[in-house]
């Protein structure tokens, strides 16, 4: 019967059966040390000669890294070896012999990493950030599920765009008609949430952007949660909560990988509510402090929107994540509302994400009026006949509603502490970057 890594301190002074894959062999004269690998753990093994038949230690000795095989042996407790636990080998059975294992200690850059991906994922910090990357996930559907919040999935072909066409990924669907690879599920949203009160849809967002930055993929998952009768002040109020939730969970679950990524945690620890709440105006401000200071390099305009330099700046100014809020509606998306008391203003907020991982969270909330809807579809220059539908939304029981969406890998860095968003998703998909 097969035990786990994970488990083995369950099982110290009985014998278990390991099946998994070389990590690394160290030998001394009459002594082996292969470090097994299972998915859930690495543990040394020790092969004393004397103990062992010769078949065994021979084929034992020559194995290469990822070689895989099943081992039996005994659990020992040892404070010193990491798990604390170590396996005294008995015998073991090789399923495949490996050699030249491409990725070694040795310095490799990216493009020969990501050429390598389905290889490198075995690595103890890659195997770490997805691990980090699981327990995101799951707390965010906890979250959401425990909050009152109903899944209701939204598609991936679409026959018109959320925010203008530019951005996109065109396909042919069935002769001339032509579909989109979504960027958001929050149109559908707006609908699934008159019905059900509070949704969230849950899967992978497509952006043509030709952007090369740390922070950019083409395509990468995105949880949107939406609520009825909500306003922008309960989309910041529930975006802190969910949040440090999030980051909670991890520091509760995560901590050995936490400490392989080498992680501060104190940061982590910081996130906590309140957020503070910064108006577009007053973030405008500091910009502006910091270009006289010298700390940021181009001065800003008010009525920009917020590049990733702004953004870094605004948040290293806070321990905790910042909510800027009332953007000009200029820069933001054609559904969403206006400040009834500032035309100019959009009720929209973005989350940024202190240590300079920029914006997390973009949401606020969307228009009830079926005129203005009308108008914004016009003046962007979108087919009002593929929103006929969007538009039902406002002449059948429209109500004041209000949603966010979050990026899981941006998230996943930043949980992570880490700089490129690609090490969190187990096979990205950036500009240029097709495989494997």
């Amino acid at each position: 019967m097969q035990t786990y890594i994970k488990d083995l301190l369950k099982h110290v002074g009985e014998e278990v059966t390991l099946k998994g894959w070389l990590y690394n062999m160290r030998s001394s004269g009459k002594l082996m040390f292969p470090q097994l690998r299972d998915g859930t753990g690495i543990v040394q093994g020790v092969v004393v000669k004397s103990s062992v038949s010769p078949e065994m230690w021979d084929a034992l000795k020559p194995l290469g890294q990822e070689s895989s095989l099943v081992v039996t042996g005994r659990v020992r407790e040892d404070e010193r070896a990491p798990g604390g636990v170590e396996i005294d080998v008995t015998n073991a059975e090789v399923i495949q012999s490996a050699h030249d294992f491409p990725i070694t200690p040795k310095e490799h850059g990216p493009e020969f990493l990501l050429d390598n991906r389905h290889l490198w994922l075995r690595s103890k910090k890659q195997h770490a950030i997805l691990k980090v990357r699981h327990t995101v996930v799951k707390a965010v559907r906890d979250f959401l599920d425990s909050d009152g919040f109903t899944l209701c999935d939204t598609p991936i072909f679409t026959p018109a765009a959320c925010e203008g066409t530019t951005t996109l990924f065109e396909v042919d669907y069935f002769g001339d008609e032509k579909a989109y690879l979504t960027q958001s599920g929050q149109l559908y949203n707006e609908a699934t949430a008159a019905a059900f009160g509070k949704v969230y849809c849950f899967g992978p967002t497509f952006r043509a952007e030709k952007s090369k930055t740390r922070r950019h993929l083409t395509e990468f998952w995105m949880v949107e949660p939406e609520m009825a009768y909500a306003t922008l002040d309960d989309v910041m109020s529930l975006a802190e909560r969910f949040l440090s939730f999030i980051a909670r969970r991890v520091l509760e679950t995560r901590q050995e990988e936490l400490k392989t990524l080498e992680r501060d945690t104190s940061k982590l620890e910081a996130i906590v509510p309140p957020f503070p709440r910064v108006h577009y105006d007053d973030a405008v401000k500091m910009l502006h402090e910091g270009f006289e200071q010298g700390a940021v390099e181009n001065k800003f305009e008010w009525g920009g929107d917020l590049g990733a330099p702004d953004e870094s700046y605004l948040s290293s100014k806070y321990d905790k994540p910042v909510m800027v809020h009332h953007y000009p509606a200029a820069v933001k998306a054609f559904y969403m509302k206006r400040d009834p008391e500032h035309d100019e203003y959009a009720l929209g907020v973005d989350v940024l994400a202190p240590e300079g991982y920029g914006e997390v969270i973009g949401g606020g909330e969307r228009t009830t009026s079926e005129e203005f809807l009308e108008q914004q579809i016009a003046a962007h220059g979108l087919p009002k006949e593929a929103f006929e539908w969007y538009l039902d939304l406002r002449r059948y029981g429209s109500v004041p509603h209000s949603g966010f969406g979050m990026g899981i890998e941006r998230c996943t860095a930043w949980m992570c502490g880490i700089e490129h968003i690609r090490e969190t998703i187990p096979f990205p998909r950036m500009l240029y970057r097709l495989k494997p």
